[in-house]
């Protein structure tokens, strides 16, 4: 192959979901576009990390210190919902139906990757919920067999608190992500979430 066609698809093949094949029919896609498309494409790739900005609130993405959501007044300061990535945001918000806040965990317990508490941002949870104006903290970490220990360890630690805590119904089907799960079935999931709660045994 080409050394600079095979440059382009080595490089390809580092972003997810990309293998060889569908590199190189990418590479040649772009081989065939004009100067000017890829140019575009090139300044948008080179400006993303020092135009993008996770927000020091909620850890989502956002072009300034607080992200549109966080720094909306039209949105439900009484209920936060807790997400596993920046991505389960974007999920969340193109249902259209969840007007309150979020709070972006950065994983979720997988002590075998080495994902122990310490290294979720519970203690930053901790901090937003003690203010008292939070009602409700829905666990939106999905449905794999380590969001749902972490959702469990988070009813725990929080129970204390006079607080509401919920989790989305079992349409989310078992073991899947939130990015994979279509909007009519997250839906579904937000309007009928339960409540759960931790009891602490003497």
């Amino acid at each position: 192959m080409i050394e600079p066609l095979d440059n382009l698809v080595n490089a390809l093949c580092q972003l997810p979901t990309i293998g060889k094949k569908t590199a190189l029919r990418l590479a040649l896609h772009l081989l065939e576009r004009p100067q000017e498309e890829l140019d575009m494409l090139s300044q948008c790739i080179a400006s993303i990390k020092s135009s993008i900005v996770v927000c020091k609130r909620c850890f989502n993405y956002g072009t300034t210190d607080l992200c549109d959501v966080c720094s909306s007044t039209a949105r439900d300061t009484s209920v936060i919902c807790v997400v596993e990535k920046p991505q389960d945001v974007l999920v969340f918000e193109r249902t259209g139906i969840f007007r309150g806040l979020y709070h972006v965990m950065g994983g979720v317990l997988s002590p075998i990757n080495g994902i122990t508490a310490d290294k979720l941002r519970i203690e930053e949870l901790r901090a937003r919920l003690a203010g008292g104006e939070v009602r409700e903290l829905v666990l939106g970490l999905g449905a794999s067999a380590e969001a749902e220990t972490t959702c469990l360890y988070l009813a725990r630690v929080f129970s204390g608190m006079k607080l509401k805590i919920t989790l989305l119904a079992r349409g989310v089907p078992a073991g899947t992500e939130l990015e994979y799960i279509d909007q009519i079935t997250l839906n579904q999931a937000l309007h009928e979430r339960v409540e759960i709660s931790y009891k602490v045994e003497s």
